[in-house]
């Protein structure tokens, strides 16, 4: 049940990171807050195999923490990435007269 909840509150700090870091039109509405949970469950499953207790507060902060950082890490890679390569392409298109913009 644990591990429902903590991909939950990964599922919405991703949600939260994707709202937060500028250039979101050039990535998915999905793609960071399913990063959040998925590295939220990834932490919390591996902590919990290294011993950590389920019930302990530093397993809950740790996974929190670390899928905060993930997410809103991609959110700004991908969106800055994707912008670049948008300008690029639009670049090598508009050079041979294929863009309209």
């Amino acid at each position: 049940m644990e591990l429902l909840f903590i991909a939950l509150g990964g599922a919405i700090l991703g949600l939260a990171a994707h709202y937060a870091v500028p250039r979101r039109r050039f990535r998915g509405v999905v793609l960071v807050p399913a990063v959040g949970t998925a590295v939220a469950a990834v932490v919390w499953v591996a902590l919990t195999w290294l011993g950590m207790p389920w019930d302990g507060g530093w397993i809950w902060v740790i996974s929190l923490v670390a899928s905060g950082a993930a997410a809103t890490g991609v959110a700004a890679l991908v969106g800055r990435r994707r912008e670049e390569d948008d300008a690029r392409t639009f670049a090598h298109l508009a050079r041979f007269g294929l863009a309209r913009g």
